[in-house]
């Protein structure tokens, strides 16, 4: 049944501008590490977008919100973040860890390709499935998932960049607790962290083309209908969606590749402390598509332009 749903998802990619995934990296002329796409313009709107908002202002001078958004849209990605390298416990978002070394284990024959890996591999994404997840660390091993996200290959929890994604605990009540070495977080991300892993997951650079379309496959048809995807359904509902959000208490995270048509092609995570937590992140979704729309509508010589000017000026400043 798997092979067949991956099929279709094959199909409808090849079909729908809409839903297809980036190239792969082979297949690009000019692939960047996101780092060096952080865009002055961009920035410069995300921050708005916090300023203006008394609450989010305060909860982002705390260090209880974090927001990272990738333009995936333009010729060259444009990468802006607010808090990018605060470490936030991200309650169930991580489970994305889980997922990746899993398939670098599957490439490499070191975890049975079996239906109920592969059920589980698809539940704890799409579904949160916390019985499903913990299964799988206890295949894979949590010293294995989080020394595959601190190789070099993937960086994804980087002690110089403030940490990043980690799994140090079974989402179970039961088992060892290994926090992560910089805060001893247990569940943790950072926002630059999370928007790399779809970064280089939808630019082919994180597992093979084969193992990148699996990804997509168990990240797609998100299962629960709040946060980011509550925000998007109704604006874009024939956008195709990647997605993996947590919760617990007043802990709320979500991140998201939505793909859709012109303009609407982006990463977007956001992470919040906050009672109201489930209705903020909800809220940035929106704020942040009037931001990308707008700037689609500025010619590309223009943008470039001001790039350059507004680099000039921080350099100056």
């Amino acid at each position: 049944m798997r092979s067949l749903s991956l099929l279709l998802l094959a199909a409808a990619l090849a079909l729908s501008p809409a839903a297809r995934p980036a190239a792969p990296a082979a297949a690009q002329d000019h692939w960047q590490p996101l780092y060096e796409l952080v865009d002055p313009g961009l920035q410069a709107d995300l921050e708005r977008i916090i300023d203006t908002n008394p609450s989010w202002r305060r909860l982002a001078a705390s260090g209880r919100m974090a927001v990272g958004l990738v333009d995936m849209a333009t010729a060259e990605p444009r990468f802006a973040r607010i808090n990018g390298n605060l470490m936030m416990y991200a309650a169930s978002l991580p489970k994305i860890a889980i997922l990746l070394a899993a398939y670098v284990l599957l490439e490499e024959d070191k975890l049975p390709d079996t239906p109920s890996i592969r059920k589980d591999m698809t539940d704890m994404i799409r579904y949160s499935s916390n019985e499903a997840a913990t299964r799988m660390i206890d295949r894979i091993g949590m010293e294995k998932i989080d020394e595959i996200l601190m190789e070099p290959r993937f960086g994804l929890y980087d002690e110089s960049r403030g940490g990043g994604l980690w799994v140090g605990k079974r989402f179970a009540k039961q088992g060892q607790r290994l926090g992560d070495p910089l805060h001893n977080i247990s569940h943790g991300a950072t926002v630059t962290q999370i928007c790399r892993f779809y970064y280089l997951l939808a630019t082919g650079q994180l597992v093979g083309p084969g193992r990148t379309q699996e990804m997509l496959y168990d990240m797609s048809d998100p299962g629960l209908y709040h946060k980011f995807v509550y925000a998007i359904r109704n604006r874009a509902p024939d956008a195709t969606l990647y997605r993996k959000s947590g919760t617990w208490q007043t802990w709320h995270a979500d991140s998201i590749w939505v793909k859709g048509r012109n303009w609407r092609n982006y990463i977007l995570a956001a992470m919040v402390e906050s009672p109201d937590g489930e209705r903020i992140i909800r809220n940035v979704l929106p704020a942040v598509e009037d931001v990308l729309k707008k700037s689609a509508a500025v010619p590309a010589t223009d943008r470039q332009q001001l790039k350059v000017f507004q680099a000039s000026s921080a350099t100056e400043n």
